[in-house]
């Protein structure tokens, strides 16, 4: 376990320093997780939110936004389409919608276990033990849910309506579950140093989670925080993931979209240096610019079928397999 100190030396490293970070990281992927990436396809059900997060697209407080639910039927058939592009996961997600009840929830997890061989993720913000353990008996496998920041201040200005010890309790309440745990949070969340960063490395380790997710803060323009520029160069979130990578040899790490947003090619080099899942947008096109939680979102042009295809070419160009199981979790359980 490297200290604060040796994860803050890390985060200021240059040229050949980095470079060996990255071979590092890239080795201890290998060592661990193999070179296997496990597609995880994403479909954007509703964005409808009743949060109003500081920074991101959907929240409740833009009025000028086209808001959705999408139909069973259609859900249904995207999770069928996806399955058939390769990818062996579909994570559900939505803003906080409390039309998605428990038991609306509940049915469509049975009905995506019946019609499909799809391991099942959901990402639909905070969720009470209770409702979490009736999922967890209908069909899903895992839970995602971001923290965003460990730092209450931060969190609280970014999440005004949020309670960080709350959202910390549902993560645990999932691990006590025996749920796969995805969490993580945003890199340059205003307000955070590079002291700070490293320490939210340090945080974020000790949660010992299944999967880490983590994302540059690029505010959506229509939002309280639309002005605020992310305070740290490029390089230092490809630096963040590899770290992550070292101290975490045996979660699954995404390559996620925002990435691309910030530089071309990002999600190949973040496969390169550290995470070993790549997660396809396999929402209907339709819909896909009534989700974007922050501007220049890659791929909302694009089918489900484009973006399979893409997503292929891009993890056998870099010499790497597609993950054919449901690449579950490889910890062991405590």
């Amino acid at each position: 376990m490297l200290t604060e100190i040796e994860v803050l030396t890390l985060l200021e490293a240059e040229t050949e320093d980095l470079s060996a970070l990255y071979k590092k990281a890239d080795m201890v992927r290998k060592e661990n997780m193999g070179d296997n990436v496990y597609l995880r396809g994403i479909i954007e059900i509703s964005n409808y939110c009743k949060k109003s997060c500081n920074y991101c697209g959907i929240r409740s407080k833009i009025k000028d936004i086209n808001r959705y639910r999408m139909p069973t039927a259609e859900i249904l058939q995207a999770c069928k389409d996806l399955e058939k592009n390769g990818m062996t996961t579909v994570v559900i997600q939505a803003g906080e919608d409390d039309k998605l009840s428990k038991e609306y929830i509940g049915g469509l997890l049975q009905q995506i276990k019946k019609e499909t061989k799809l391991a099942i993720t959901l990402s639909l913000g905070e969720q009470n033990e209770e409702t979490l353990l009736h999922w967890k008996k209908l069909g899903m496998d895992r839970y995602l849910i971001r923290y965003e920041s460990s730092d209450p201040l931060l969190f609280k200005k970014a999440h005004p309506d949020d309670d960080l010890t709350i959202r910390l309790e549902c993560i645990k309440t999932m691990q006590k579950l025996g749920i796969q745990t995805g969490s993580g949070f945003l890199i340059g969340i205003p307000g955070q140093t590079l002291e700070g960063l490293a320490k939210e490395i340090i945080f974020c380790t000790k949660l010992d989670l299944d999967m880490i997710g983590i994302g540059p803060f690029i505010p959506h323009p229509d939002t309280p925080f639309g002005n605020i520029a992310n305070p740290f160069e490029k390089e230092i979130f490809f630096k963040v993931i590899a770290i992550l990578r070292l101290l975490n040899p045996k979660a699954h790490i995404p390559s996620t979209t925002a990435f691309d947003a910030i530089q071309p090619n990002g999600r190949n080099l973040l496969l390169q240096r550290g995470a070993n899942v790549f997660m396809p947008n396999a929402t209907p096109q339709k819909y896909r610019k009534m989700y974007q939680l922050y501007p220049n979102k890659p791929c909302v042009d694009e089918s489900g079928d484009d973006c399979a295809k893409c997503v292929q070419g891009r993890i056998i160009s870099i010499g790497r397999k597609i993950g054919t199981d449901q690449g579950h979790s490889i910890k062991e359980k405590k």
